[in-house]
C-alpha cells in the first residue's frame, strides 16, 4: 500500500522540519499544506526541507485545519495514495507511531484510525487542565452525534484513513475548521465505515494553540447537536426502521404526555391552593418511568449498533472486478 501523510501548516514553522525530519521511511508522500500562513511556513519548507517525499500545497486563503487536510486528500487522492495520515505539525503528534495507526487499516481490521490521549493515566499527566476538561465536556455528546460509542478522545487530530472510505465521503460538504475531526466521524458513520482508537500520549512543549475553548465551545455544541438530530433520522427512519426507532418514540411521546398532564395539574393545584392526590401524582409520575425506559432501551441499541465490519476491502474488491 502507497502511504501518505498530511501535515496542515498554520504557525508551526518552528516544528514543522522537525516533525518532516522523523516521518518514518514507510511513508511515500508527505503534503505539507500552507494554510495561507503569515510566517509563509510553504516556503520555508521548500527552502529548508530537503525530504524526497516531500510536497508542499498552497490555500490562497486560510480555510482552517480541515480545509488543509482535506487539500492534502484530495491530492493524495489524485495520486494514487491509499491510506492518508493526518498529522499536525506543531510537535503535539510523534511521526514515529505511524506504523501503529496505519496497520489495523491494513490489516482490514477497520477503515479509520485515531488517537486516543485518555487511554493511559500516563498520558492524562502533562496535558494541560483546560484542554483534559474541554476534552472530556465534549466526549460524550460527540460520542451521542457521530454514533461510535466505542471510542474516546473524538476531537484527537492524528488520524489515519483509508482512501477507499475516503472517495465514499461528501469532501466538498465537511466542516473545514475545528470542527473537521467530528465531523469526519459523523460523515464516517453514515457510510458505515469502522474505526478504532490507537493510544498515544501528546507532547506538549512551547507551541502555542489556535484554539480558545470560550469561543468555540458554543459552536462545538451547535453542531454537534445538529449532526445528532441527523445522525436520529437519517439511521432511524431514512435508512433504517427498527424496534429502536418505535422506542425513541414512545418514550420521547410517554415524557411529553407526563409533563403536559402533571404541569397542568400542578398548576390547577397552586391556583386553587390544593395538593393533588397520590393518584394524580401516579399518573403524572408512571409516564415518566416508562418512558425513560424506553429512551434507555432506544440507547442501548444504539450503543450496539456501532459499525464493526470494516469497509475498505468491500470496495476494493469492487474496484478490482471493474478494473
Amino acid at each position: 500500500m502507497k502511504i501518505a501523510v498530511a501535515i496542515p501548516c498554520y504557525k508551526v514553522k518552528k516544528h514543522v522540519l522537525n516533525v518532516i525530519s522523523r516521518i518514518p521511511a514507510i511513508v511515500d508522500r508527505i503534503y505539507a499544506v500552507d494554510d495561507a500562513c503569515p510566517e509563509s511556513s510553504g516556503q520555508w519548507i521548500e527552502e529548508h526541507g530537503n525530504d524526497p517525499r516531500l510536497v508542499v500545497l498552497y490555500n490562497d486563503e486560510n480555510q482552517g485545519v480541515g480545509g488543509a487536510v482535506l487539500r492534502a486528500y484530495k491530492e493524495a487522492l489524485a495520486d494514487g495514495m491509499d491510506i492518508i495520515v493526518k498529522v499536525d505539525g506543531d510537535g503535539q503528534m510523534a511521526p514515529e507511531l505511524i506504523p501503529l495507526f496505519i496497520k489495523p487499516i491494513m490489516n482490514s481490521q477497520c477503515d479509520y484510525t485515531k488517537g486516543n490521549r485518555f487511554f493511559r493515566l500516563e498520558s492524562l499527566e502533562s496535558m494541560p487542565r483546560v484542554r483534559l476538561l474541554g476534552n472530556a465536556a465534549l466526549s460524550f455528546i460527540t460520542k451521542a452525534s457521530c454514533g461510535y460509542w466505542n471510542i474516546m478522545d473524538p476531537t484527537n487530530g492524528y488520524t489515519a484513513i483509508h482512501s477507499a472510505i475516503l472517495r465514499e465521503l461528501p469532501l466538498e460538504k465537511i466542516s473545514k475548521r475545528y470542527f473537521f475531526e467530528t465531523d469526519m466521524l459523523f460523515r464516517l458513520n453514515t457510510v458505515r465505515a469502522v474505526v478504532r482508537d490507537v493510544p498515544m500520549d501528546s507532547l506538549y512543549e512551547d507551541e502555542k494553540s489556535n484554539l480558545h475553548i470560550k469561543t468555540v465551545l458554543p459552536e462545538f455544541i451547535k453542531n454537534n447537536m445538529k449532526r445528532l438530530v441527523k445522525r436520529y433520522g437519517y439511521s432511524y427512519w431514512l435508512r433504517d426502521f427498527n424496534i429502536a426507532s418505535i422506542y425513541s418514540v414512545l418514550g420521547a411521546l410517554l415524557l411529553c404526555i407526563s409533563a403536559i398532564f402533571g404541569g397542568y395539574h400542578w398548576l390547577i393545584g397552586n391556583l386553587h391552593n390544593e395538593l393533588n392526590s397520590s393518584g394524580t401524582v401516579m399518573l403524572a409520575a408512571l409516564p415518566v418511568i416508562i418512558g425513560f425506559q424506553f429512551l434507555i432501551a432506544f440507547l442501548q441499541f444504539d450503543m450496539a449498533n456501532v459499525p464493526s465490519e470494516p469497509l475498505a476491502p468491500q470496495l476494493d474488491s469492487e474496484i478490482a472486478e471493474k478494473n
